[in-house]
Formats: C-alpha cells, structure tokens, sequence
C-alpha cells in the first residue's frame, strides 16, 4: 500500500469508550485519519449524568487483583487488561491534560470541579487538538468486509475504512448487525435496578435508610450485605444494586418476579436477637418497645414494624408475649418480601451481555475472527457495579487498542 493512502480509522459510537479509544489512536498514530460518528446529537452523554453530573470517572482501587471482583461479567478475564492500563494510569492520562481527579471515602473518584463537563470538554478538546473528526446524527445503518477493509453504509452516505472500531454501548441494532455478521453475542438483560415490592411493612417510609443489611434471594445462591435505602417503588440502594448485577441473568429469567429475606440487622442472627429482647425483659422491662428500636434502625421503621407484629404503642418489653418476640425477631432478621419487576437505577444504565468475551483476543481487542474489527466498552459482554468501574473497563480497552492497532 503506498504512503499516499492516509489509514482510515472509523469509531463508531460517541460515547466513552470511542472518544477516548479515538483520542489515543490519534496520539500514537498522527498518520492515521481518525473519525467518528455518533448517531444521535449528544456527544458523552454518559459521562453526562454519571455521578450525578459530577462523573464517577474511575476507582482508586489500582491493582487489577482488587479490580476484577466488581465485575458480573468480564471479571478475571479483563485482569491483564488494567495491568496494561490501570486506574492509575486513567488519572495521570487526565493529569496531565490538566483535569485533576479526588478520592471520596468510598474510593469512588471524581474530577476535583466536581463537574462531568470537566471530562466532557477534554476528551473533546483533545479530540479537536489531534484533528479527530466528529460526525453527529449519523447512524450506522449496516456494516461489511470487503476484501482489506470494511465498507459501511450510514445516514449520511457510504464510508470506507481500513480499520473498524464498534463502541456503540447497549446498542441493539448494532449487536443485530454484529450477530448477522457472525459474533456470537450473550442476548443482553438489565442490571444495575431497583426491586419494585409493594408491602404495607415499608410503604410510607421512602427515605428510610439501613447502613448494613443482609439480602438473600430465595431458592437462589444469590446474597448480597450493605447499606439499603426504601423508595417509593420498593427497595434500592448498594446492597439491591449488586444483587441486581450479580443475579441479572437468573432474575431476568424469572421475569423479575421473585422472593428475598431481609435481614436488617446486618449479621446478627435469629439467636442473638431473641438474646436481645430477653435482655430488655431483664434489665429494662417498664421500657415502651416502641421507643428502642434494635441496631440502627430508625424509629418511623421500628414502629411501622412493631404496629405489624400487634405491638400497641403502651406495650413495655415486660409484657410482650413469646409470640411477639418470635414475629418480631422473624422479621428483623428474616422478613420475606415478594418483589414483583425492577425500576431503572437513576440514569445509570447498564445492560449485562453483548458480544462475547471470547470473540476478541484481549491483548488487542480486535475481533479473532475479523480481522480490523476491534470492540470497546459496553458493546462487549462486561458490566461492573457502580464505582467508576464500567467506565475503566472502556478507558482500558481504549488504551490497549490504541497501543496495538
């Protein structure tokens, strides 16, 4: 191929993955023509409302080892992935575009303004910087090998090029055409939501937080502990959230209609409990029920719980039957609860599934079987918890792609 041929790289998908894939390519490799097109008139718009518009932009945790744990799907397999490129590596690469980043408590981390814009504006600085071509409003209608090269038919005409980069996200018309094409694709379902439960035992108490609880998904392997929050539909919160991602495809097979046991104390068993109340009998029994609640619990919550298990306002702990005693510690620690769909969780929408992990060699993310097909970030078959993970998993293949390509 002679040298008058500038190599034309396509990114398809303005999002995360493709801008950062796009800047990095064009860093290393000034001789290549570098585009991208994005179907719809935004440009990052998850990068937009992550973290609540302050851009959730990657973790602290550094070594891939401490990694690859928040990941349902990509796990292990993305563990030489951050060796390559870590979270490390994603706040110098922002350090030394003048974006500083800071660590909050739980090891989330945000660009010091607080402002996903901050982000926003690099990526398309940098873009802009190294004569990136941006096209918006321009759709991905179907895409073919040719014999060195891959031709696309898009909604603003025909392009060509010799190098192919699909980072659409959760897109299903692309993983429609990446399947006819044959790469065998993991059929996509939710993660990351809340459970819709309608129970007379929370309803009313939206805003009621719990900072440790235990959550345990009947005839399931699925348990999950941390903090949960009750909402107007049911129940979120960290705890919710992983069980949500880590049983995305078991819960999606039972059409979200399932059974979880709660245990709002945490770790406390049903022994210990009962142990506490016969303490209170002893030492405290003029004391009214109602007015202490067990643990942490708030007190709206105990008292909504107690009026459910016939405890009267009067009742002091002296007086309440074994009965009560039994119900009540029931509840605490395992209360049933029949959860009927999901909610999305905020605008953080992440899909489990996508195309295959094992039909890209991820020493270089291009497909095994394409040559010139590469794929980033959310079109592949990974997903992570919330904590800045599903964002270094597309900052990391970017990276890798642009060093091999």
């Amino acid at each position: 191929m002679s040298h008058s041929h500038k190599k034309k790289v396509i990114i398809v998908g303005g999002g995360a993955a493709g801008f950062f894939t796009a800047i990095n390519i064009a860093e290393k490799h000034p001789h290549y023509e570098v585009l991208v097109l994005e179907k719809t008139n935004k440009l990052l718009s998850k990068v937009k409302v992550s973290g609540g518009g302050r851009c959730n932009v990657t973790n602290a945790r550094q070594q891939p080892s401490e990694l690859t744990p928040f990941y349902p799907r990509g796990g292990k397999k993305l563990y030489t992935v951050f060796k390559e490129f870590s979270t490390a590596d994603m706040v110098r690469w922002l350090g030394d575009r003048g974006v500083k980043t800071h660590t909050e408590a739980d090891l989330r981390m945000f660009p010091t303004s607080n402002s996903s814009q901050t982000i926003i504006d690099c990526f398309t600085g940098e873009a802009a910087r190294l004569g990136v071509k941006v096209i918006q409003n321009c759709g991905v209608k179907h895409i073919e090998a040719t014999e060195h090269q891959w031709s696309l038919v898009t909604s603003q005409g025909p392009m060509i090029a010799d190098k192919l980069i699909i980072a659409t996200g959760s897109a299903p018309s692309v993983w429609g055409f990446l399947s006819q094409l044959g790469l065998d694709l993991v059929p996509p379902v939710p993660s990351l939501f809340t459970f819709n439960i309608k129970d007379l035992r929370i309803s009313g108490l939206m805003g009621t937080s719990f900072s440790e609880v235990n959550i345990r998904i009947t005839g399931t392997k699925l348990e999950e502990a941390g903090p949960m929050l009750i909402t107007h539909w049911g129940l979120s919160g960290p705890a919710v959230l992983k069980l949500s991602a880590w049983g995305a495809r078991e819960l999606a097979e039972k059409n979200y209609h399932f059974h979880i046991l709660v245990n709002y104390l945490g770790k406390e068993s049903n022994a210990e409990v009962r142990q506490w109340f016969d303490q209170q009998k002893q030492d405290h029994p003029k004391r009214k029920v109602l007015n202490y609640p067990p643990g942490e619990l708030t007190r709206r919550f105990w008292e909504q719980l107690c009026k459910y298990c016939e405890i009267a306002e009067e009742d002091n702990f002296g007086e309440i039957t074994k009965k009560q005693v039994n119900k009540l510690t029931e509840e605490l620690t395992q209360g049933l609860y029949e959860v009927k769909g999901k909610s999305t969780f905020k605008e953080e929408f992440v899909t489990s599934g996508g195309v295959a992990l094992s039909e890209v060699d991820l020493k270089t993310f291009e497909a095994r079987n394409f040559p010139n097909l590469y794929l980033a970030g959310e079109v592949l078959d990974i997903d992570a918890l919330t904590g800045g993970f599903n964002f270094q998993a597309c900052w990391s293949a970017g990276w890798v792609i642009s060093e091999h390509i």
